[in-house]
């Protein structure tokens, strides 16, 4: 979800710069973009840094318990709601 977020906004940030398009700078608006999102997946690796960073220490008691009762009282849900009515496969 973060990384999404973060690709739509560098998307809409690219299409600001889409004048570099018709002035023959193609490569560097490429460049641009691929470095956006190459940062953009970087900082959706680290996403929970920023929210211990944000506010010590309820951030981290907060991703802490985000964690732990994630798993345990939502997750079910909702798998439940995306993947309704399929089979599940088995392996052996």
């Amino acid at each position: 979800m973060t990384f999404l977020w973060l690709e739509a906004g560098s998307f809409i940030e690219d299409f600001k710069q889409i004048h570099l398009l018709f002035d023959g700078q193609v490569i560097s608006f490429i460049l641009n973009f691929i470095i956006d999102s190459l940062q953009n997946t970087l900082q959706a690796f680290i996403w929970p840094v920023n929210i211990v960073q944000i506010a010590p220490p309820y951030g981290a008691i907060g991703l802490g318990l985000a964690f732990w009762l994630f798993p345990t009282f939502v997750k079910k849900h909702v798998e439940a709601w995306l993947f309704d009515g399929e089979e599940e496969e088995e392996t052996e």
